[in-house]
């Protein structure tokens, strides 16, 4: 198995932990009543699924990217509402589920982006055909016919 796959896996896990700790807060510490936040951490744990279950089931674009931007907009939504407020709601720095989740997210951006990396890395010998670009390829056809 290659590395890409496995880290796709591991962002996954990640992604549900940040999820999960989303939800969890929802559920039981009283996150659901607060206004605009508590409807958006629920929408956080259902889209940590969904985007969990695509990376194992499919993997690859668009879904990396969705991942990536899952967890860095999950984060930077945190640190926002640690320093400015969100939607009228400060959050506090401190905390095992802050940390938790603000660790998944900073390990999916970092898993995930890897993976992108090294897909990138590796994607430009996919074009090649018998040791030519396809660009190559097309032009001996052109001129010579086959």
């Amino acid at each position: 198995m290659s590395a890409e796959p496995v880290l796709r896996r591991l962002a996954a896990i990640a992604i549900l932990v940040a999820g999960g700790t989303h939800f969890d807060l929802w559920l039981d510490h009283g996150y659901r009543s607060v206004h605009v936040i508590g409807p958006l951490f629920l929408l956080n744990a259902v889209s940590a699924a969904v985007i969990a279950a695509l990376l194992v089931w499919r993997g690859g674009a668009p879904i990396q990217p969705i991942g990536l931007g899952y967890a860095a907009s999950t984060l930077a939504a945190f640190f926002v509402s640690v320093y400015y407020g969100l939607f009228g709601f400060g959050e506090t720095l401190a905390g095992t589920p802050q940390m938790i989740a603000a660790l998944a997210e900073a390990t999916a951006i970092a898993l995930l982006a890897l993976s992108l990396a090294r897909s990138h890395a590796i994607a430009p010998n996919r074009g090649r055909l018998e040791g030519r670009t396809a660009r190559d390829h097309f032009e001996r056809t052109r001129t010579h016919g086959a």
